[in-house]
């Protein structure tokens, strides 16, 4: 699937809920679908800079496409990395870099966030579009 495809799915998924209380219930449960990342790649290096919890990101690079992998010790910000994953992994360095994470604002996701989380939101997006910068470059050398 594009990533416009997965997006527009999100926001129809969404669009059942009438109040953030039922959206940040999704968000939730959505972090019990997050495929963890194995526990000797919780390091330093992984952590992203910028979130108020811990949150570790690491990708792979497989058959041109990235894979994502991550964890967090907070449950919405797991489910919001769980989100980003579902949309950016398993996509070309290219479609990564470029991407419009247009469902984000459709959802009502950032205005519905504290501050230091939208922060945390921004950072695991600049980090997640970081590695796809380094594998394109990678790739084209």
């Amino acid at each position: 699937m594009e990533i416009n495809e997965i997006q527009d799915q999100i926001i129809e998924d969404f669009s059942v809920f009438d109040d953030w209380m039922d959206k940040y219930q999704y968000i939730i449960d959505l972090s019990k679908e997050l495929k963890i990342i194995k526990s000797e790649e919780k390091v330093e290096q992984n952590v992203i800079k910028g979130c108020q919890s811990q949150v570790w990101l690491s990708a792979e690079y497989t058959n041109g496409k990235i894979i994502y992998t991550a964890d967090s010790d907070a449950i919405i910000t797991k489910g919001i990395i769980s989100l980003l994953i579902k949309v950016l992994s398993n996509q070309s360095p290219e479609s990564i870099k470029n991407a419009d994470l247009y469902f984000i604002e459709a959802i009502g996701l950032k205005e519905n966030l504290s501050p230091t989380r939208s922060n945390g939101l921004l950072a695991m997006i600049k980090q997640m579009k970081l590695y796809a910068i380094a594998f394109d470059h990678k790739e084209n050398r």
